[in-house]
């Protein structure tokens, strides 16, 4: 059986957000000697318990401090973001740590309306929309190079360019 963790990096009393991301690694590190597969990161914002806020800069740390064991976001929450931006972040993650890095992605709002808003504020006219069910196609299409010939994104150029994707 193939166990992994689902680490929120909590904020114990009396420590700081530093303590918790460290205890994260350090969490990590003690999951990849005891045999587990994977290690997800979670994604919260605005919130004073839980120091995760950004699973794609943990999952680069946490990759550099283990040698095998998978590492993952979960989960990135995709109507937050623009999903060319996700895909070419786990390019990255995946040049640098091939095959074992996972891309998981939410849709959950990640706040407040207002903490809503404010991570959007790049799609200001749109943070209502709920158009997950648009963007994750389009995360997988730039992901794997799939998107149809006349699609208006089908000769965007994603970065790095490579073999292989994380998984999803």
């Amino acid at each position: 059986m193939k166990l992994s963790i689902v680490d929120q990096s909590p904020i114990p009393a009396g420590s700081t957000a530093a303590d918790a991301l460290n205890n994260s690694i350090d969490l990590a590190r003690h999951a990849e000697a005891l045999g587990y597969h994977r290690y997800w990161l979670a994604e919260h914002h605005a919130t004073e318990s839980f120091a995760g806020s950004a699973p794609e800069i943990m999952i680069a740390r946490v990759a550099a401090e283990t040698s095998s064991i998978r590492v993952g976001s979960g989960a990135v929450l995709l109507p937050h973001y623009a999903p060319l931006k996700v895909v070419e972040q786990f390019r990255v993650l995946h040049a640098l740590y091939p095959d074992r890095i996972d891309l998981g992605i939410g849709r959950a709002p990640g706040g407040s309306g207002l903490d809503a808003y404010a991570l959007r504020r790049q799609r200001a006219n749109e943070v209502m929309t709920d158009d997950f069910g648009q963007q994750l196609p389009e995360l997988l299409a730039f992901l794997h190079g799939l998107f149809p010939e006349k699609h208006a994104f089908s000769n965007v150029h994603v970065s790095p360019a490579m073999p292989g994707a994380p998984e999803v």
